[in-house]
C-alpha cells in the first residue's frame, strides 16, 4: 500500500476567472505606476484603487464608483419625489398587508435547544 505525496501542485483558493483577471489588472496597474512615478507599490495603492475604480467595467457596464452614486441619486430623487404624510385621528386610510410566517413558541424552543 504505497501512496506517493507530489507536490508540484499550489492550493489558491483565490483561483478563479474573476479574481485572476482583477488581480493580474491590479498588478499591471501597480507595476505601471511604479515605473512611471518610481517608488513602492504601497505608495501607489489609493492612485491604482481610485484608477481602477473609475475605469469602465464591461460586466456591469459602467465604472464601480458610477453604480455606486447611480443608487444613491436614485434614492435622492426619490426622497423628492416621496411626501411626508400626516393623518388627524379619524381619518380614512387604505393599508396593503402582507402575510408574514408565524413561528409557534415550540418551534422556536426547539430551534433553541439544538
Amino acid at each position: 500500500m504505497g501512496s506517493k505525496v507530489l507536490m508540484s501542485t499550489d492550493y489558491h483558493p483565490q483561483k478563479d476567472g474573476p479574481s485572476d483577471r482583477i488581480i493580474q489588472t491590479l498588478e499591471d496597474m501597480s507595476r505601471a505606476c511604479i515605473i512611471d512615478f518610481g517608488g513602492s507599490w504601497e505608495g501607489h495603492l489609493p492612485l491604482v484603487e481610485f484608477a481602477y475604480n473609475n475605469s469602465y467595467h464591461s460586466n456591469i457596464q459602467m465604472a464601480p464608483y458610477e453604480a455606486l452614486y447611480a443608487q444613491k441619486r436614485q434614492k435622492q430623487y426619490a426622497d423628492k419625489i416621496l411626501k411626508s404624510l400626516e393623518f388627524s385621528v379619524g381619518d380614512m386610510v387604505m393599508l396593503k398587508v402582507s402575510p408574514c410566517v408565524e413561528t409557534q413558541e415550540s418551534d422556536r424552543d426547539s430551534n433553541n435547544a439544538e
